[in-house]
């Protein structure tokens, strides 16, 4: 993981690329060339980057700071161009990979106290678990996420500050190279603008024995989704239950081992489930992977035998752990593809937050479409059961529906997903005389776009 993200940014050179702008974008590797002004600082901390984003990690600028309260130093004034070389005070790539891998949280002082404090917490919790009822759960994790308004970074309902930056570089590049556009390969297949993908975590065997309902419900919409099963202990996984989901066109991934909040606990723990995890993966044929609680250690992923994982959420306020990538779009964690949860969960719309409407989930499907993102839910079939939860969620079906046929939102199975970004990984662009085209697996599908200024931000356009 640390060799692929530096490959292209070690060191001062003029003249350098950077990968995580380039495996963004898919545009010209002559077009985006960047170098440091001069060495980084020892520390890391927060600075910005322009007024929306704020950026962790190390600068050759100005000042680092611990927190994100007070003023940041912005490190955009910084900026200058050398011929069509653009001079920057941090690595791009280095910047991304913290916030998507969350590494400002773990880094913190205050991160580190908060992370010790939430698993002295959590110990606790899963100890006394079984003794409890589930209103009582539910009132112990609203005490537990009392402070959810207060955390200022990532913002809240969704933060989308890695695209951000991307954007914001883009956009320094034009003006840099007194360039009209720049070509690029379109973030989703056949010109479809935005993508939205349904997942069902099945955690009891009420929601188990509900699926075909839901299966039901889900297909009237015409939606195909991903169901995550639980393989031990919570509840058996007939064949029959399987053969079913597949038979449907529906999709299966492994939820964890047995939902008991314990998987990243200690190293030589997760390896002994890692390696139980790996065999139901191969057994059910599924390709992807979501922890308990969305509970997660991105660096411990290259023992996880899987093509995609769905546990990292794009902002963490009312999860166990704490964080967020920060992004909506998909990214690598090495050979593991992160589709990030970019959602509010169903738990914490109805229980946490007490609603039931879908107000908050159109909210953040609007600033993702406007960035033609990922839209990612988790929708539990065991809290849907009650029939103000289910109508609850039939309404958002609808949207999603009137979604596609007005937006042209892609709304796709996980493992399309996954094989469509994978396959984009690997494409390139190429210059035709005066045209370019796009060559690479599944080039068929990809559409061809450009980047261009709308006064001093970014817009695309699909050629």
């Amino acid at each position: 993981m640390q060799s692929q993200e530096h490959q292209h940014s070690n060191g001062q050179g003029r003249g350098q690329t950077d990968s995580a702008f380039l495996d963004y974008y898919r545009c010209p590797e002559n077009l985006a060339s960047f170098e440091l002004i001069a060495p980084l600082s020892k520390d890391e901390g927060y600075f910005r980057f322009g007024s929306d984003a704020i950026c962790y990690g190390q600068c050759s600028s100005g000042f680092c700071s611990d927190d994100t309260k007070g003023g940041l130093y912005n490190t955009l004034r910084d900026v200058a161009a050398l011929g069509a070389t653009l001079q920057l005070p941090f690595r791009p790539s280095d910047i991304v990979a913290n916030l998507r891998y969350e590494r400002y949280a773990a880094r913190t002082n205050k991160g580190k106290a908060t992370q010790s404090r939430m698993a002295v917490l959590r110990k606790a919790y899963y100890y006394a678990r079984p003794f409890l009822s589930s209103s009582a759960r539910q009132r112990l994790q609203r005490i537990g996420l009392r402070d959810w308004k207060d955390i200022p970074f990532p913002e809240w309902p969704l933060d989308a500050t890695v695209e951000s930056i991307f954007e914001k570089l883009l956009a320094l590049l034009l003006k840099a190279r007194c360039l009209d556009r720049v070509p690029f390969i379109w973030f989703w297949p056949e010109g479809f603008s935005s993508c939205a993908i349904m997942t069902h975590d099945v955690e009891t065997l009420a929601g188990r024995d509900f699926c075909s309902q839901l299966m039901e419900l889900d297909g009237a919409h015409g939606i195909k989704s991903s169901f995550q099963v639980i393989p031990e202990e919570r509840y058996t996984i007939p064949p029959a239950f399987l053969d079913e989901i597949r038979s449907s066109g529906f999709e299966i991934d492994i939820h964890d081992l047995n939902h008991d909040g314990h998987l990243f606990s200690n190293w030589e723990q997760f390896l002994r489930r890692a390696e139980r995890i790996n065999w139901y993966g191969k057994e059910y044929g599924a390709e992807g992977f979501r922890s308990a609680v969305l509970y997660r250690n991105l660096d411990w992923y290259d023992a996880l035998n899987f093509d995609y994982d769905m546990s990292v959420p794009n902002v963490g306020h009312l999860e166990a752990q704490r964080g967020g990538c920060c992004s909506i779009m998909p990214f690598f964690i090495d050979k593991i593809l992160e589709l990030p949860v970019t959602t509010t969960q169903d738990y914490s719309l109805f229980y946490i937050l007490k609603e039931y409407s879908i107000d908050l989930w159109k909210r953040q499907m609007a600033r993702i479409m406007g960035k033609h993102g990922l839209a990612s839910f988790i929708v539990h079939p065991d809290y849907i059961l009650q029939w103000r939860a289910r109508d609850t969620y039939k309404a958002l079906l609808a949207h999603l529906a009137d979604l596609r046929s007005e937006k042209k939102l892609w709304i796709a199975l996980p493992r399309e997903v996954n094989h469509w970004w994978r396959a984009r990984s690997q494409m390139t662009l190429v210059r035709r005389g005066n045209d370019w085209s796009i060559e690479g697996p599944e080039s068929n599908k990809a559409r061809l776009a450009y980047a261009f200024l709308d006064g001093d931000h970014v817009a695309y356009q699909q050629a």
